[in-house]
Order: structure tokens, then sequence, then C-alpha cells
């Protein structure tokens, strides 16, 4: 029962209402114990008339007022005039005198401790004011036994009371506790739990049911967090579903690709200036798809290399990436720019660098040509004393609100129709690789800007 919430919960309800108690029980017992001697000077004061009224007084009855008053003496101040009014013998002397005129509270409590705590009877003397203008002074002397005897028996119930009361009111609280906390508390455990057995099951995620608005935050927000999760799984077992797939196609591509290049050779003997021209590009391209299959194999095996790092002239591969893009348009009204320093040099994996810079340019050249407009594309390069600067520019009708939210996540950042939103993922994971970073500039009506950033020094390798 300790271990749980209720538990703990009801333990503390009543350790909390007892230090309550114990809070109230300490001025109480102090005004037990005040309100005690006033009344025996009342009594005293009431003895005191009788003999006020007739002086002769026989030793008997002053004795039988004194003994129903419960004090030994009494002494009255009436014109400014001291008189010992009733006496009778006492049994040992006046150990303190407590005056209750005018008492501060702390002293009232100060002194109703010391006498809890003293079991030895005393003789204390009291003086208070008499009531109903009765004189200046009453004083009175008596034994502390009986007022100490009726402290402990009034503690004791005020103890008593106390405990029923913490009893009671940690019971209620274990109640209410167990309804409006401990069972949803319970419910959504549970559901977490069945949700855990079966993440990908849609309909183990949670529904909001609470009506106490924490919990219902908090149900609100596991929801949120499982209906992400589920979809991130089926996106998983997507992914892991094509991996084989495009595994598959990957093996007999290259086979065919790998067919392919030996006609090439035939190719390059032709006469025809054009073919001439264009036979090494296919070669390139070829050689690039047979590369990229290779690859998808490797990955699929989990055995995918990192980048080879090499020196190489990047107004080349631009140049390259720049010659397919400008084919593949064909007719379309769009138009190219290279503005990379010929001298440029920088260390990168040459077949990674073009796959990353030909998927910028490639889906730049297709927002141009599906908007309809002339549009142009501009390829950038510079460097710095830290790191070579590639941006990729087009003057397209930028990017549309959901491909900027869903930004370099597969299948769901495609702006073309028939996209599947693998080529800026792709272009991303491979700067990644070269310790690089891939970020958006700015999109807007009247364009986009992505720019590329690799850290020269990187992977220990010298610039």
């Amino acid at each position: 029962m300790l271990n749980t919430l209720s538990g703990r919960l009801l333990i503390l309800t009543a350790i909390f209402v007892m230090l309550a108690e114990v809070l109230i029980f300490v001025p109480s017992i102090a005004r037990f114990r005040e309100d005690f001697l006033l009344t025996r000077l009342e009594r005293a004061q009431i003895a005191s008339l009788v003999l006020l009224a007739d002086e002769e007084v026989n030793p008997d009855l002053q004795e039988e007022l004194l003994r129903n008053a419960g004090v030994f003496n009494v002494v009255l101040r009436r014109d400014e005039a001291r008189q010992l009014v009733l006496s009778s013998p006492v049994p040992q002397p006046v150990s303190k005198t407590y005056d209750l005129r005018d008492v501060p509270a702390f002293t009232l409590i100060r002194d109703a401790m010391m006498r809890l705590a003293t079991p030895d009877s005393q003789v204390i003397r009291v003086i208070g004011q008499p009531v109903r203008m009765g004189g200046l002074l009453i004083e009175i002397t008596l034994q502390t036994g009986e007022l100490r005897a009726a402290m402990i028996d009034y503690g004791l119930r005020i103890l008593w009371l106390s405990l029923v009361i913490s009893v009671f009111t940690a019971v209620l609280l274990f109640w209410v506790v167990q309804c409006f906390l401990v069972r949803p508390i319970r419910r959504v455990v549970g559901n977490m739990q069945a949700y855990a057995d079966a993440p990908e099951d849609a309909r183990r995620v949670i529904t909001p049911s609470s009506g106490i608005l924490e919990l219902r935050e908090a149900e609100e927000t596991l929801q949120s967090l499982q209906t992400q999760l589920t979809g991130s799984l089926k996106q998983k077992e997507h992914l892991a579903q094509l991996g084989g797939a495009v595994a598959k196609v990957s093996h007999d591509l290259r086979n065919i690709l790998t067919s392919a290049q030996l006609f090439t050779d035939r190719i390059e003997t032709s006469e025809d200036p054009t073919v001439r021209r264009l036979a090494p590009k296919l070669v390139n391209s070829l050689t690039r798809a047979v590369h990229l299959c290779e690859a998808t194999l490797a990955y699929g095996r989990a055995e995918e290399p990192g980048p080879t790092l090499s020196r190489l002239r990047l107004a080349e591969l631009v140049s390259d990436v720049v010659e397919s893009e400008r084919l593949a348009a064909g007719d379309a009204d769009v138009s190219f720019a290279e503005d990379v320093p010929g001298d440029l040099m920088l260390r990168a994996d040459s077949e990674q660098l073009y796959r990353v810079i030909g998927n910028l340019v490639r889906n730049a050249r297709q927002a141009i040509v599906n908007s309809g407009a002339p549009g142009e594309i501009d390829v950038i390069a510079d460097e710095d004393a830290d790191a070579w600067i590639i941006r990729v520019a087009d003057t397209g009708p930028g990017l549309p609100p959901k491909a900027r939210e869903h930004l370099f996540k597969p299948f769901q950042g495609g702006v073309t129709k028939g996209g599947t939103g693998l080529g800026l993922t792709i272009a991303a994971e491979l700067v990644r690789g070269h310790g690089g970073s891939l970020l958006l500039e700015h999109t807007d009506e009247t364009g986009t800007m992505f720019c590329i950033t690799l850290p020269k020094g990187n992977l220990g390798e010298p610039v």
C-alpha cells in the first residue's frame, strides 16, 4: 500500500490533519487553562460576597465556601484597600504567580505547556480582574493538581476527536483520489500497455475522455504522440518494403546497364559529330547509373560505404550536370547559368556530389517547366577559410507550404505530381556524409535557393 499513490496520499493526509490538529490544540489548551483559572476567580469572588454581606461568618462556612470555589484564600482589593476576605491553611509555599490581566497569547501558551510538562502538584497565586466592577483586583491561591488533570482530560478528548476527523478525512480523500485520479491514471497506463503490444494498430490510440483538465491534456498529448508514432512506424514499414523492391529492381537494372555499357564502344566509333560529342556523356551517365545501383544494393545490405574523398574541379562537375539537364529540358524555356570559378578545387566524392547538385538542378528545372513560365537556374560556387559553398538558385514559383513543412522528409516533401520527395532527402543525407549541410536559404514567388556547405579539413584530410 505504501508503494501506491492512493496509499501514500492516505497516510500523508492523516499526518497533515494531525499536524493541523496539533497547531489547533496548542492555543486551545492555553485557552482552556485561562478559562479554568478565570472560573476559579469568579467562584472566589462569589464566595467573598457572602463575607462582605455578613462579616460574622463562622470558620466552617468559610471553609465550605473556599472548598466550593476550589481555592485556599481570596484577597480582594476594593477602594485601594487590600483585604484578605477568605483564607484557609496553605499546604505548601506558593511557587509561582500568574497575572491574567492583559496577558499576551504567547505567554498563555508557554505557561500552559509548562503546566502540562510539570507532573508535581504546586500551589500558585492567580491575579485577575473582578467581574461586574466587583473591585480593583482579586487574588487567589490554589493547587495545580486539579488544573493539570482537567487539562489532560481536555487534551485527550481533543486527541480522540482529531483521530476521528483525520481518519474520516483520509478515507474520504482516498475515495476521491481513487475515483478522480488513480482510476483515470490506470486507464491511461492500461492504454499505453495495450498500445505497446501493437503500436502499428491505429485502433489502440487513446481517445481522450477524462473530465479533469490536467489529465485530459496528458491524454491529448499521449494521443498526439501515439498517432505520430503509428504514422512513423507505417512509414518505416513502407520504406522497408520499398527498400526490398528497390534492391531487386537495382539488381536487375545493374545487369541491364552493364550490358548497355558494352554497346557504347560502337557508338564512340561513329563519324557523326553529334554522336561523338554526346557519347562520352552517355558513357558517364551509364557508369553513374551502374554505381547507383551498386550503392543501392550495398545499402540494402547495410554496407553502404562513406564518401570517397578526392580533389576535383567543381566547374567540370557542374558543367556535366547542367549539360544533362539542358538536354532533359528540350524545348522548354529554361536557361542555365554557371557561376563557378574555373580554378575552384574542392575535396568530395565526385559521384555523390554530382547526385546532390543534379537533384537540386533537376528539381528546379521541373518546377519551372511545370509552371509554364520561362525561368533561369543558376549554380553559384565560392569558398572561404572554413568551407566550400555551393548555391543552386532558380526563378521558379517557389516551394508550396506542404513541401516547406516536410522538407527533407521522404515521401512527404514531393512537389511535382507523382514525385516521391526522395531527391532532397538523398541529397541532404549525402551532404551530411561529407560533414556538411544542405539548407533552404529562401523560397517565395520569385524563386528558390538551396545552399550546400562542405567544410574544409573534414575527416582528417589536408585542405
